[in-house]
């Protein structure tokens, strides 16, 4: 068996080298750069905690282990390292996400302990756009309003059902998924075409660090698939982020989403890595 370096849990002292890591690659690592940057590294406020692995205490790996478990950067030594230090602590995440070789070598090493999982998503294309968008945007896209939490919430839960397999609903009754759409509401990061009071087309820019924002939950009710809402609104999203929020906007997919793929191209988007998620 492998011998490795133990890592160990960083706090704010860590900052400046876990930024320096984490914008090395501001694409793959905007959610985890964008908790960095909004609450630093204290636990009580990251919502979990940062590991940090590196040769004679410098820091060339981290992972973030909260709600998610996200390697940054890790090295093979990493990750042995880190799933290590998960094995010990039990799993307290729903998800292992990010780029494919480090999660694929995290999961080799936790399955015997934490298997099996609910799905795993082995290949999510990363995707990427900086200019403008190639197809006109849909003007009646809009930021959605803080009185309009009722209507878009709906639409909100059911693209997560369909997207991750179960409701947000389970476990507390929804009421951090509900707190987390209010709050993108709220600082202006919920975009929706509403028609007559039915939610066409919505997505969220979920993460924004000053060198990438992160879009999510695109969704288009099913009575309106195959009309070009998603590219359209897509690119009205895409506008806005770039307008207002960070030089490159990106986000995953599933690799058998074969419309959203072709939608998000048609806006622009280029392919530009793989991610692994392993749902529990």
């Amino acid at each position: 068996m492998l011998r490795t370096s133990a890592s160990r849990v960083l706090d704010d002292n860590d900052r400046d080298e876990v930024l320096r890591i984490l914008d090395a690659d501001p694409v793959a690592n905007v959610f985890v750069a964008s908790r960095v940057r909004s609450v630093g590294l204290s636990p009580s406020r990251l919502g979990g905690q940062m590991w940090g692995f590196g040769p004679r205490g410098g820091l060339t790996s981290l992972c973030y282990a909260g709600a998610n478990l996200v390697p940054v950067n890790a090295s093979r030594e990493a990750v042995h390292a880190f799933a290590d230090r998960a094995r010990k602590q039990g799993r307290r995440c729903s998800s292992i996400v990010g780029p494919s070789v480090a999660v694929e070598h995290l999961w080799e090493r936790l399955e015997p302990h934490w298997g099996p999982a609910r799905a795993i998503r082995w290949a999510q294309p990363v995707m990427s756009i900086s200019a403008a968008p190639l197809v006109a945007p849909d003007p009646l896209v809009k930021r959605v309003r803080p009185e309009e939490f009722g209507t878009v919430l709906p639409a909100c839960v059911a693209m997560f059902t369909e997207e991750v397999g179960v409701s947000p609903d389970n476990g507390d009754g929804g009421a951090l998924y509900r707190s987390r759409v209010a709050e993108l509401i709220r600082i202006g990061r919920s975009y929706a075409r509403i028609d007559d009071g039915r939610v066409v087309f919505k997505a969220e820019i979920g993460a924004v660090t000053p060198q990438a924002c992160q879009i999510q939950g695109v969704w288009v009710d099913p009575l309106y698939r195959g009309r070009g809402h998603a590219s359209s609104g897509m690119a009205t999203v895409v506008e806005q982020a770039l307008k207002y929020f960070a030089p490159v906007v990106t986000l995953y997919v599933n690799d058998y989403n074969t419309p959203a793929r072709a939608a998000y191209r048609r806006v622009g988007f280029a392919e530009v890595d793989t991610f692994t998620s392993v749902l529990f």
